[in-house]
């Protein structure tokens, strides 16, 4: 395969294990990471890259797990040369690298509100591609268009009815790379914003684990809607009320266990394996389908191949 990967300015490293790269620590090798340099180092690799070689792009792979077996095929991890914040008015442009807290900070310094982004984990790319949100806000209510290159090497630009915006999802081909993002943002108060930012972080830290290893919600809501904040939020139909519910909370599978302090986060203690925390993944799934009828389906991104021996 070496031989028929093209010439690149930026990194491209073979057999590149994939857990540092993930908040859950576990997974296998990426057959190559590639790391490009800018946005014409990315088109110009895509462009000469045979067809039939699959692309995955990653963020900080604060929503995924790799499985133990990796993945067979380039993986695409953008870097510094993407992770640019500037201010345009109303306007905020990042790059798809730059984490989200940082959009969200940077613009309550210009008076711009997407205070929602604050405590999301992750990067600006993957908050586009899942319509990431909190606090009853959503990517999709501030986005205004995208820059993305297609598995073809083609730059594209993406707006709203290009996305499909629908809870946790858009119809981003999985191939696709977003490369910058512009929103456009409701204007307030810097001091304010900034209040704001630390009472959801407080919020935040008060009732997740966020000193462990976890890739956020394991499960989507089966209401189809976040979390409020307010004191009015209904809780019926959250996942974790559900898993809470079946008597879940704190249950493990090997080194994997849903967290004692917020049941609907799949945490590592440790020593998990991929193929731990997705089977007890899908022990919860099956559990509370058992007593309730509802089908909890997964928030975090299972993607690559189980290693030889996993019973999955």
């Amino acid at each position: 395969m070496a031989d028929t990967l093209p010439q690149t300015r930026g990194t491209l490293t073979p057999n590149r294990p994939l857990s540092d790269l993930t908040w859950l620590r576990v997974g296998g090798p990426a057959d190559w990471l590639f790391q490009p340099a800018d946005t014409e180092d990315l088109t110009s690799f895509l462009r000469a890259l045979d067809p039939a070689i699959p692309v995955f792009p990653i963020g900080v792979g604060s929503n995924l797990i790799v499985r133990d077996g990796g993945i067979r095929a380039v993986v695409i991890r953008l870097g510094r040369g993407f992770n640019g914040i500037e201010i345009d008015g109303d306007r905020v442009l990042a790059g798809a690298a730059a984490l989200d807290a940082h959009v969200a900070r940077k613009a309550a310094a210009a008076g711009l509100d997407l205070t929602f982004l604050r405590t999301i984990p992750g990067a600006i790319g993957g908050a586009v591609r899942m319509n990431a949100g909190c606090y009853g806000r959503y990517t999709a209510d501030v986005f205004e268009s995208a820059t993305a290159v297609t598995r073809a090497g083609k730059i594209i630009t993406l707006s709203p009815g290009d996305l499909n915006f629908a809870y946790r999802q858009t119809n981003l081909a999985a191939d696709t790379v977003i490369t910058s993002v512009t929103f456009r943002a409701p204007k307030g108060d810097p001091e304010l914003l900034e209040q704001q930012m630390a009472d959801q972080l407080a919020k935040r830290d008060a009732t997740q684990p966020v000193k462990d290893r976890t890739a956020g919600s394991t499960f989507r809501n089966p209401a189809g809607y976040s979390s409020t904040g307010r004191a009015d939020d209904t809780h019926e139909l959250k996942s974790w009320k559900l898993i809470e519910d079946a008597g879940l909370r704190g249950a493990r599978h090997g080194g994997a266990q849903m967290s004692e302090k917020h049941p609907n986060f799949l945490t590592n203690t440790g020593s998990a394996t991929a193929a731990e925390l997705e089977a007890l993944g899908e022990e919860v799934r099956k559990k509370v389908f058992q007593s309730t009828g509802i089908c909890l389906e997964w928030e975090v991104i299972r993607v690559g191949e189980t290693a030889p021996g996993d019973n999955q």
